[in-house]
């Protein structure tokens, strides 16, 4: 593990909103006979979330990635004797796989460069890695942050991704797991720096993002998709200012973000 600046902010904003979350769950879910199960599969949310953040290689990030992964699905699909749900967690679930199928390629081509998965390994060999290559691996990098950051294409998981209590939609959809894409390239922040043509893709996916989202807010009748929609508008602006390098302001979009979503 390593504890730094990024790792600090990202640790204080899952476990101090995932608090929060826990507390309300307890009334929310009071009468709820899987009661036991949903904090059980919260709680395993909250630990591979944290292992994400916290990690110091691409490896155990990988784990908390996919860790997460699997939590959406069972706390979206918590009530699954309902087909519409359990459907929407199926969803949720695939449309991460194929971004996760490109975030594996990106670390085994990170590997075959630098022999290694250290971040510190990888930041400081940057030049072991032709420049061709820096493009592809950012790519499949950005793809895998667009199927769990939910952006264009890979965003329609979100919406649907409402069907799960309120609860798991503030903790999984506002705080902490659309936000490991946005980790994700801040934390390899200069090796995407060193690629412009991959900078200026981020950036226009995630303003096309934020127009087209809310855009679609606009029509919907439905609280929580309102708000989802919203979520993917607001994480293109997050991409916005990755794509322009200006990760400080990212990071911190995550933060305000986290919390005033959270509270809606």
């Amino acid at each position: 593990y390593q504890i730094d600046q990024l790792s600090l902010v990202m640790t204080l904003v899952v476990t101090g909103v995932g608090f929060l979350i826990h507390l309300y769950s307890i009334g929310y879910m009071w009468n709820d006979e899987g009661y036991w199960k949903f904090f059980a599969y919260l709680n395993l949310f909250i630990f591979a979330m944290l292992n994400l953040v916290l990690a110091d290689n691409l490896l155990l990030l990988f784990l908390g990635w996919e860790g997460v992964g699997l939590c959406s699905y069972l706390l979206i699909g918590f009530w699954y004797t309902d087909m519409a749900k359990s459907d929407a967690a199926k969803k949720a679930f695939l449309y991460n796989r194929v971004g996760d199928f490109a975030f594996l390629i990106a670390i085994f081509m990170i590997f075959q460069y630098v022999g290694s998965l250290q971040f510190e390994a990888i930041l400081a060999n940057l030049d072991a890695i032709p420049a061709d290559s820096t493009f592809w691996i950012g790519l499949l990098m950005f793809i895998g942050a667009t199927g769990k950051s939910a952006q264009i294409p890979l965003f329609v998981w979100l919406p649907d991704a409402m069907a799960g209590p309120t609860s798991v939609s503030a903790l999984i959809h506002a705080a902490t797991m659309v936000t490991s894409g946005i980790y994700l390239i801040s934390r390899l922040s200069p090796m995407f720096v060193m690629s412009p043509e991959i900078m200026i893709i981020i950036a226009v996916i995630g303003a096309l993002t934020a127009i087209v989202a809310a855009t679609i807010a606009l029509t919907q009748n439905d609280i929580k998709r309102v708000l989802a929609y919203s979520t993917v508008s607001q994480l293109g602006y997050m991409f916005l200012a990755l794509g322009s390098g200006a990760f400080t302001a990212a990071i911190f979009h995550v933060l305000t973000h986290a919390f005033f979503k959270a509270c809606l």
